[in-house]
């Protein structure tokens, strides 16, 4: 009797390698035909998207991944289209329980062994984990809808939860565009008063007549065209927060009117005979030095005492400079979500230009050069080119101006001077406002080669 050759485990693994591989990966791999139809899909692509395989085969892939590439910048198009291999950086699919899944995806033409094109292979990561991470990040620097890693604002974060269980009146100070509205919000939703009505209304862009009529409401015949009662933001935000923008630019006969009301907590719309009641929580903002105005006599005292229970100043941009690099990736990051793009982050030479610029409009500034990058930039990193002329022309004025070929050099030297000035040139002062040790700023400055001025902040001069 013969004896039975015994078969080599290898040789099974050669016949399926491809299989076996491709089943052991944790990376999702899909296969299509030149109709777009998916021809295979592996173990990895079935848990990522929570679709089965069964599902997922003879389907046109847009309709299992419901990507924002699927509908102009798909990779696996133009690997089919150009021949050639494609990679981006970020993009997302849309799961099964309709959960945006962040993912890179690398794409190849298909061929048989002959050579022949018989359509594309995509393989895409799952990146939750990285992003679950950094929102973990993100969050232990958020406040609402703020993002800071700046002392002051982390500060105003950490007293913000008191403020907001009190009842009292809060003025908040800051340049225009530093996000004063965001913290009455912050204010408002942390809050008892959070399931009722936050409004919000500029005093400064409205004659008294007018401001008077949108706060305190007006009765039917009050003036020419009252035809029926209407209520003001003090009616309609009963129970819930008042922020009063811009109150330095109001009149001192509209000051008086709103002091009674605080203290009256009561209200007289126009053409009224009988007051009425008002359990509404107010929050006044101004971009003014109110303290200055009632020594100049242009902003009652006593209207200023009543709202300057509790006041939180802000910071400008240019006195957190650190601020930018998450500010820029938490904007791109909103937008992404917002327009469907693939914007992955920012070089390093546009953001030197952004550390070098001085933001007079602040944060909101910021926040539109960013919106003017995602014009010109679907995918991929911003670049200089993508920034707006004006500005990347003035930086690479001052960055020459500085003998500077490096844009991130001359925005650190800048962002040091500037920290240096604001304290007054004491080092110490200076390391804790940048996060830094004070030995670390000593060799920066050394490297660097900033020359300080003959004075130390420390002493008094």
């Amino acid at each position: 009797m013969p004896v039975k050759k015994k078969r080599n485990p290898l040789d099974t693994f050669t016949q399926n390698t491809t299989e076996i591989i491709l089943e052991s990966i944790s990376d999702g791999v899909f296969t299509v035909d030149h109709e777009w139809k998916i021809m295979s899909f592996n173990r990895a692509a079935e848990k990522i998207t929570g679709i089965s395989r069964k599902d997922a085969i003879g389907r046109h892939c847009w309709n299992v991944f419901r990507s924002n590439m699927c509908q102009d910048e798909c990779a696996l198009k133009k690997t089919m289209q150009e021949g050639k291999s494609f990679f981006s950086s970020f993009t997302y699919i849309i799961n099964s329980s309709k959960k945006r899944i962040p993912t890179t995806v690398f794409t190849s033409l298909l061929k048989d062994k002959n050579g022949n094109i018989i359509g594309g292979v995509e393989t895409f990561r799952d990146h939750s984990l990285v992003e679950e991470l950094r929102k973990k990040l993100y969050d232990s620097f958020q406040m609402g809808d703020m993002i800071s890693r700046s002392q002051v604002m982390r500060n105003i974060f950490k007293i913000l939860p008191k403020v907001s269980q009190s009842d009292s009146t809060v003025l908040i100070r800051g340049e225009t565009g530093t996000g004063k509205e965001l913290i009455a919000r912050a204010i408002h939703d942390l809050s008892p008063r959070k399931d009722s009505p936050f409004v919000a209304i500029n005093c400064g862009a409205l004659p008294d007549t007018l401001l008077e009529s949108e706060l305190f409401g007006y009765k039917a015949g009050a003036f020419t065209h009252a035809i029926k009662n209407k209520p003001g933001l003090f009616a309609t935000a009963n129970k819930g927060t008042i922020l009063l923008d811009e109150i330095g630019d109001t009149s001192p006969s509209f000051q008086v009117k709103l002091l009674r009301v605080l203290e009256e907590k009561a209200f007289l719309p126009l053409g009224a005979l009988k007051k009425e009641k008002s359990d509404i929580r107010v929050i006044a903002a101004t971009n003014k030095n109110l303290s200055k105005m009632v020594d100049a006599d242009t902003f009652r005292q006593d209207l200023f005492y009543r709202i300057n229970v509790v006041q939180l100043k802000l910071p400008s941009l240019r006195q957190k400079m650190e601020d930018i690099p998450l500010l820029v990736d938490h904007f791109i990051a909103s937008l992404n979500k917002i327009r469907g793009k693939s914007v992955s982050g920012i070089d390093k030479t546009a953001l030197g230009i952004l550390m070098a610029h001085d933001y007079p409009g602040n944060i909101r500034e910021l926040e539109n050069i960013i919106e003017h990058a995602f014009v010109l930039c679907s995918k991929g990193d911003i670049t200089k080119e993508h920034l707006p002329f004006t500005l990347t022309r003035q930086s690479m004025i001052e960055i020459e101006d500085n003998a500077s070929q490096f844009p991130l050099k001359a925005a650190e030297i800048k962002v040091i001077k500037a920290f240096l000035k604001k304290n007054n040139y004491d080092r110490k002062a200076t390391a804790k406002d940048l996060g830094i040790d004070k030995s670390t700023l000593f060799r920066k400055i050394n490297k660097l080669g900033i020359k300080l001025p003959k004075i130390d902040g420390r002493f008094k001069r």
